[in-house]
């Protein structure tokens, strides 16, 4: 039995520059209709270096060049929501990528899995496709349930 890829250096740099700038292509393209109705919109990669494994030296860097991230994502901040007769507001939303030790998942929160991939395994077109249009479906619920509040 083949031994499944750890987390290291490489597998986390791989996934922040290569997979994260794509699956972020992949959602700015759903999102074209919702990033219109606000005035200004960022989608940004994350990565938390506050989070420390519980094994770790409280006094270790916790980074992508020291392979022990664990986790990083995608947070879409779009600002100023623009309607006639509607009170402008934000919204936030986080992409969260969970590096376990030999694989990580991918969902709105640790929660909810969308997607488990081993480190190093490519992605297909579907499973962008599959996250992208999850994360923007949820966005759109959202955005309505906001919009349902203020109306009330």
């Amino acid at each position: 039995m083949q031994e499944r890829p750890l987390k290291d250096k490489q597998a986390l740099q791989k996934l922040y520059d290569t997979i994260l700038p794509e699956l972020a292509k992949h959602i700015h393209q759903h999102l074209a209709d919702v990033i219109v109705l606000f005035h200004d919109f960022r989608l940004e990669r994350l990565v938390d270096t506050w989070t420390r494994e519980p094994s770790a030296d409280a006094g270790s860097e916790v980074s992508i060049e020291k392979g022990n991230v664990n986790r990083m994502g995608l947070r879409l901040r779009l600002e100023g929501f623009q309607r006639v007769g509607a009170d402008n507001f934000d919204l936030t939303k986080d992409l969260l990528f969970r590096l376990d030790r030999n694989f990580y998942t991918v969902g709105p929160n640790p929660e909810n899995v969308w997607l488990e991939k081993d480190y190093l395994q490519r992605w297909d077109d579907a499973e962008y496709e599959l996250v992208a249009e999850k994360w923007t479906e949820e966005l759109i619920d959202d955005l309505t349930q906001r919009l349902e509040k203020l109306s009330t």
